[in-house]
């Protein structure tokens, strides 16, 4: 199969395709003709499918995707800017969580949606793990805190710069500063060299918490427990991430022990204009 076909009966001309392709790669051949592939499409498309999704006529058919496959935007679903800001400004970070697990299902709609957060030439680098025995969670948190203990005997200085012997003296009071008590923890790695990695989980797991409320969840990025797992060589046992993979975030995922009612005051936004 081509890299795409355009219907004839239903193009228009209109070369929205053409203006919106990110990587240059559709023209008119002439004047008349329907929209046509460049010689170095194949090699350049990076099947973000704006082609297919941008025509109001449901013209354009790629080769990864048609325009059936592709569910329609519902306008009347946007929310406006009032909505967004009370939206964005609701999350909150869920550090205390109820004594109850999530079912797979959930956690697998949750990453389905996060799945859809932009990468990099949409190369979409992001694998997940998720740590779903409670257990073995106060395992991992546990290897974290030997970690912890680690750095404040042979780092002091910058340990306690990150606050870790406050870490450790809670823990030691049977205090969770690490995973804070939640049933379920999600690791977002991808290969440590590809340079999209970052960014794309970094954005793929914030996706993730905005989505949590949706789902009656809560989550917080699990800081520590992140750092343990790329440096700590028991957690990194543990965890066993692909061969050449590391984690760019982890989460912890479970329902919120208490509602928030008022959204709290931040700086305001330190704008330069130019």
């Amino acid at each position: 199969m081509k890299l795409f076909m355009v219907d004839p009966d239903k193009c228009k001309l209109d070369g929205i395709c053409i203006d919106e392709c990110p990587m240059g790669i559709i023209e008119y051949k002439n004047k008349n003709s329907l929209p046509t592939p460049t010689e170095d499409a194949n090699e350049l498309c990076i099947k973000c499918g704006h082609c297919v999704t941008v025509c109001p006529e449901g013209a354009f058919f790629h080769s990864s995707m048609t325009p059936e496959q592709c569910p329609p935007v519902h306008r009347e679903w946007f929310l406006d800017p009032e909505r967004v800001e009370h939206f964005l400004r609701s999350r909150r970070s869920i550090r205390t969580y109820k004594n109850r697990t999530v079912d797979r299902d959930t956690l697998s709609r949750l990453i389905g949606i996060a799945r859809f957060a932009p990468s990099g030439h949409n190369l979409q680098p992001v694998r997940w793990l998720i740590i779903y025995d409670s257990n073995e969670v106060r395992q991992l948190t546990g290897l974290t805190m030997e970690w912890i203990h680690h750095m404040l005997k042979e780092k002091a200085e910058v340990a306690k710069k990150l606050h870790m012997d406050r870490v450790l003296a809670d823990w030691e009071a049977g205090i969770d500063r690490i995973c804070r008590g939640g049933p379920h923890v999600i690791i977002a790695h991808a290969p440590k060299e590809e340079q999209t990695a970052p960014a794309a989980c970094t954005i793929a797991l914030t996706y993730l918490e905005l989505a949590a409320p949706s789902f009656g969840l809560g989550a917080c990025w699990a800081g520590y427990f992140n750092i343990a797992a790329n440096v700590w060589p028991p957690m990194r046992k543990v965890i066993g991430l692909p061969e050449g993979h590391m984690s760019f975030g982890t989460m912890i995922v479970g329902f919120p022990k208490y509602k928030y009612h008022r959204l709290p005051i931040r700086n305001e936004a330190r704008i330069t204009w130019r």
